[in-house]
């Protein structure tokens, strides 16, 4: 009976998706269209890739945060790329994780101590090999002109909240505001009210999207606080994981039944972690069930088919294609009207 109801909730989400396709939508359009109405969508895990997408099967192809990482994950299916944003010394915004140069680029120093014009000689390395590539650091702009119409782009502000609303200008100026999801992290009341005072003079037409984490949140009656305070399209619950502790067997307090309740109620996404931090333990964000195990051990039932089971209906990973094909052949995914398989990118960042 369960495999009956799932092929009949395919057959009726892919008719929905061939109607999107034939009105002329673009892709992003139709993603968005799942991330706006996440209860039409429960049979469809979408995919973010973290930092754009760098890498695959545990090896790092691509530069973090770069051009060549975001047109591998559009050119592999994914419907999210995730990017960081700091700021030039002349004010502008610049796709950077770290506060300085020295891990991600052939260059040295605090990122907010260098001009646009300075920050564009230098040129993106790839992690753990080191190897210089050809690739500049982009700022916002372009990288946002590289997403139009064609992916989800969620930015991830290193700076304050009060950074937000120039970052939405630049994508308001391209005309992609709606394309662009911005999120925050929240754990008590007088944060939920600064940031919805940061949110509200902004205005709307982009995504805001809600992090909780369990070491500040316990339950499921603040997301819905907060489900009614933002109307988000998504909520990103982060599982903490202590290097010493075994896998979680639950999700954890966040992972609920009632959350997953509350979040067809409100009609939001959860969103799932499970990308590596440098000099953490394995599924750090993700209760210890993240792309290592996934990957490395060869377990991706247990990383992200744990996750699916358990309601996430988004995850967040460095292993993009992995995921994505795992998810697919699983019943996690539903495709897309003009989606065959996916290709690979047609090329690589050159290594100088």
């Amino acid at each position: 009976m369960r495999a009956i109801l799932r092929s009949l909730l395919l057959s009726a989400a892919l008719a929905v998706s061939i109607g999107h396709a034939l009105a002329g939508e673009t892709r992003a359009r139709q993603i968005l269209d799942r991330f706006e109405h996440a209860n039409q969508w429960r049979d469809h895990v979408m995919v973010a890739a973290h930092r754009a997408g760098g890498m695959q099967a545990g090896k790092t192809l691509y530069p973090e945060n770069s051009l060549a990482a975001v047109e591998a994950s559009i050119a592999l299916g994914a419907e999210i790329v995730e990017v960081d944003i700091r700021r030039s010394k002349d004010g502008e915004f610049v796709v950077m994780h770290d506060s300085w140069l020295d891990r991600t680029t052939n260059c040295k120093g605090e990122v907010v101590d260098h001009t646009v014009a300075e920050l564009k000689r230098c040129r993106l390395v790839l992690e753990g090999a080191g190897a210089i590539t050809s690739e500049p650091v982009s700022t916002l702009r372009e990288m946002l002109m590289a997403t139009r119409d064609r992916i989800l782009i969620n930015l991830d502000n290193k700076l304050d909240v009060h950074a937000l609303p120039g970052m939405i200008a630049v994508a308001r100026d391209l005309g992609m505001a709606d394309q662009v999801i911005v999120k925050e992290n929240l754990w008590n009341q007088q944060r939920i009210d600064t940031v919805k005072a940061a949110i509200d003079a902004i205005g709307g037409g982009f995504q805001f999207m809600p992090i909780i984490a369990d070491d500040a949140v316990r339950d499921a009656a603040f997301a819905e606080k907060v489900g009614r305070v933002f109307s988000p399209g998504a909520i990103e619950l982060i599982n903490w994981r202590a290097g010493a502790e075994t896998l979680t067997e639950t999700g954890g307090p966040l992972f609920t039944n009632r959350m997953r309740a509350s979040a067809v109620r409100g009609g939001w996404h959860l969103w799932a972690d499970t990308y590596a931090i440098v000099n953490k333990p394995g599924g750090y964000l993700s209760g210890g069930r993240g792309d290592e195990l996934a990957v490395a051990a060869s377990l991706p039932a247990e990383t992200w088919g744990f996750w699916a089971e358990r309601g996430a209906t988004i995850i967040q990973t460095d292993e993009p294609k992995a995921a994505i094909g795992w998810l697919a052949a699983n019943g996690f995914r539903v495709p897309y009207a003009d989606e065959a398989r996916p290709a690979e990118p047609a090329h690589t960042a050159s290594i100088n």
